[in-house]
């Protein structure tokens, strides 16, 4: 039985938390952080020295899921060392897979799913008054108040403006994971976004499975379009950002906004995911490889200087070498800045998991490899026609390229790394750009 012999004082609790996946996981181990300061705990980087070690999972991919085991894996000692130590899953894979948990890692002593994270600080309570491990998984809900929340950074935050997904991708476990589509009131969001401000946030992302389908679930108040122009007019606003987009539900008001307030960010994630119309029919996801590329165009008419970004997945059930050189042409006519790609991950649950998949793990490895080569080569193409420009930039803090440099994400979303002194972090600053990468950009700081 867990039982506070530790002398707990309120200055010595410290936390670890450990976030896989998204935006959306990010913030809501910020939730966490928020709700474990209330009880006393300050958050540590050294997993050594915790009382409470927190893993915030994911599960789009079966690649985090192996890091989840791995991780926990190591605890195992320092749980034998230290008895008191709590060791917590949350998140998507511990909603999806709460059972497998407990029984594959029983010294995992507490199991919470994406729908009951404020319950957290109960169930460690709990926890120290019982002999056996809890699982605290509900199936719904909605938990979110976007006042509880501790940024770990001061002049960003990430913003919930709608939770869960209706799609149902046939790939995808999110709807299972996440529920159903629930909007956040629009007054609760300008609000907290107007206390951010305040706070001396400069930029701001809005996070949703599926941003576009903001509002449909409510009665008597707005879509994500008048959300976001709305927003863009706050006061003190420096810089507005938004993911995800889906293409099914992408409207021209969107790029409308982007186009005439000036502090949203000329940036679209819009994925992909196949330029097969078999393949996407199979998906599915609702839309033809011709309308996706009649809203890029769109966007490139409305907006020329807008970086476009997207995900794409191959090697999907039923995907021939055909279908992946409709992929490979149609990342050559849209030319996106970025492209996160990925080998389809089967995922148990879903309709594409019950699919039959005949193509051999090596050739889906050869299509990615040809994929990633032919796109590596536009974003480096792509990042080369910014050289000698003067961009303006929100220094983010020290680069992960070159420890003697800073690091700053132009508005575009391009990073840039460039020599300057750490007082200016959190600022804007203008560099001009002198070398290109495939995947970031380095400048001089401009005087």
């Amino acid at each position: 039985m867990l039982k506070n012999t530790k002398n707990y004082k309120k200055n010595t609790l410290k936390v670890f938390i450990k976030t896989f996946g998204c935006q959306m996981n990010e913030y809501d181990s910020e939730r966490i952080l928020y709700l474990l300061a209330s009880e006393g705990y300050r958050r540590t980087f050294n997993v050594e020295e915790s009382d409470i070690i927190v893993f915030n999972t994911c599960s789009v991919r079966k690649k985090p899921e192996n890091k989840l085991y791995g991780h926990i894996g190591r605890l195992k000692k320092l749980k034998k060392l230290n008895p008191q130590l709590l060791i917590c899953v949350g998140g998507c894979t511990a909603q999806n897979f709460k059972e497998k948990i407990l029984k594959d890692l029983p010294y995992v002593d507490i199991v919470f799913g994406t729908h009951n994270i404020s319950e957290l600080p109960e169930l460690i309570k709990k926890r120290r008054l019982l002999s056996s491990s809890i699982c605290s998984v509900r199936n719904n809900g909605f938990d979110y108040d976007l006042k509880k929340a501790k940024r770990t950074t001061k002049f960003k935050a990430y913003v919930p403006i709608i939770i869960g997904c209706n799609n149902f991708c046939s790939y995808c476990i999110v709807p299972f994971v996440r529920g159903k589509e629930i909007s956040i009131p629009s007054k609760s969001i300008i609000k907290n976004i107007k206390n951010l401000v305040s706070d001396e946030v400069a930029e701001v992302t809005l996070l949703g499975q599926n941003v576009n389908s903001y509002g449909k679930d409510l009665d008597k108040d707005i879509l994500f379009s008048e959300l976001l122009e709305k927003i863009s007019y706050i006061k003190g606003l420096k810089r507005l950002r938004f993911l995800t987009s889906h293409p099914k539900d992408f409207y021209k008001d969107i790029v409308h906004v982007i186009k005439e307030r000036d502090n949203v960010a000329n940036h679209i994630h819009l994925p992909l995911q196949s330029g097969s119309d078999k393949i996407l029919k199979l998906m599915n996801r609702k839309y033809t490889s011709n309308k996706y590329l009649n809203i890029v165009n769109f966007i490139r008419e409305e907006i020329p200087e807008c970086s476009i970004t997207t995900d794409i997945i191959i090697g999907f059930p039923g995907e021939e070498r055909w279908d992946f050189l409709k992929t490979l042409n149609l990342v050559k006519k849209v030319r996106f800045s970025k492209a996160f790609t990925f080998i389809y991950s089967p995922r148990k649950g879903t309709k594409a998991y019950r699919m039959v998949d005949n193509i051999p793990i090596e050739e889906k490895k050869e299509w990615f490899k040809e994929l990633v080569e032919v796109q590596n080569k536009i974003s480096y193409e792509e990042n080369k026609r910014m050289i000698g420009n003067k961009l303006k930039v929100l220094v983010g803090g020290k680069s992960k390229k070159n420890d003697g440099m800073l690091e700053g994400r132009l508005e575009n979303n391009t990073i840039v790394n460039f020599k300057g002194s750490k007082k200016i972090i959190g600022s804007f600053k203008f560099v001009e750009i002198i070398e290109a990468r495939s995947f970031y950009l380095i400048g001089n700081l401009c005087s």
